[in-house]
């Protein structure tokens, strides 16, 4: 499976296409991000964040079912 980010997103899918690309729970994913970036005093994580947005492509199109927002 290609990395890419998810339509199951609360900003912009990262943590969402990460998870379905280890076949994790978006909310696994999620808490440890925030651990992460709290241990690391914020800045590296949303660095690493904004980087991820804008180097992961958008998730298909062609795959998107209004289920997902469920």
């Amino acid at each position: 499976m290609k990395l890419k980010r998810s339509h199951n997103q609360m900003i912009a899918g990262v943590c969402g296409g990460i998870a379905e690309w280890l076949g994790w729970s978006p909310e696994r994913v999620r808490i440890i991000f925030v651990l992460l970036s709290f241990l690391s005093a914020a800045f590296p994580g949303v660095a690493v964040y904004l980087a991820l947005w804008f180097l992961m492509p958008p998730p298909d199109s062609s795959n998107f079912q209004a289920k997902d927002f469920r």
